[in-house]
């Protein structure tokens, strides 16, 4: 999922914390087959090992099949089980060696950093795949502890080359600014899932939005 200047801006999606399997491997293959998207990051929340692992025999092979990067949350462990293409974790996750070696060098491993220059910065230094500042917005998606600023994706895109991940709350209408600013992907969750038209509808608007927001 590595990001160049001439590709620009572009949408990374985050299942929902509670899905049916089924039914959202409907709603993914019809938002990745609609327009653009870089990666589909598996999150979800209070379930067993067995349930993600089933979840992921049905989803991968829908953004396998499209050329989409599969990213597992917190589990570098189940990542590498599954074959995903990589793991996202947090600072309160497993530490960042111990998901590389969980899942190799051939594989993404991507970090939160919240709000913090210093935790990107240390992230960069250890050769994360990418960085993720947020939330930039209110969420419902998740518990908000920190804010970011668009001014954060700015200095971070002028003095790295390690692509940049803005996440929380982020829609069609409040996301210009943070493409603007050089974010190399938005991660979206409930502005795609749950669009009144549709998640196909959502990433057609999205793409659009993104577009026309490149500086």
């Amino acid at each position: 999922m590595c990001n160049t200047d001439d590709i620009g801006c572009r949408l990374y999606l985050i299942t929902p914390p509670k899905i049916d399997r089924v039914a959202f491997r409907d709603d993914l293959a019809a938002a990745l087959d609609a327009g653009d998207v870089a990666a589909i990051q598996l999150r979800l929340k209070n379930v067993s090992d067995d349930e993600i692992k089933r979840a992921v025999d049905i989803l991968l092979p829908v953004a396998d099949a499209r050329g989409v990067t599969f990213i597992m949350n917190d589990r570098p462990d189940l990542a590498a089980e599954t074959g995903c293409g990589g793991v996202h974790i947090g600072q309160e996750d497993v530490k960042y060696d111990a998901a590389r070696a969980a899942v190799g060098d051939n594989r993404v491993v991507g970090i939160t950093c919240h709000d913090s220059k210093h935790l990107a910065m240390v992230a960069g230094e250890k050769k994360a795949d990418y960085v993720a500042f947020g939330a930039f917005f209110p969420t419902q998606t998740k518990d908000v502890r920190y804010r970011a600023e668009p001014e954060l994706l700015a200095w971070w895109s002028e003095m790295m080359i390690v692509p940049v991940v803005a996440i929380g709350g982020i829609t069609i209408d409040n996301c210009p600014p943070l493409v603007a600013a050089g974010a190399d992907f938005l991660a979206v969750v409930s502005a795609v899932w749950n669009h009144p038209d549709g998640p196909a509808t959502a990433v057609i608007e999205f793409n659009k939005v993104i577009a026309e927001s490149r500086v």
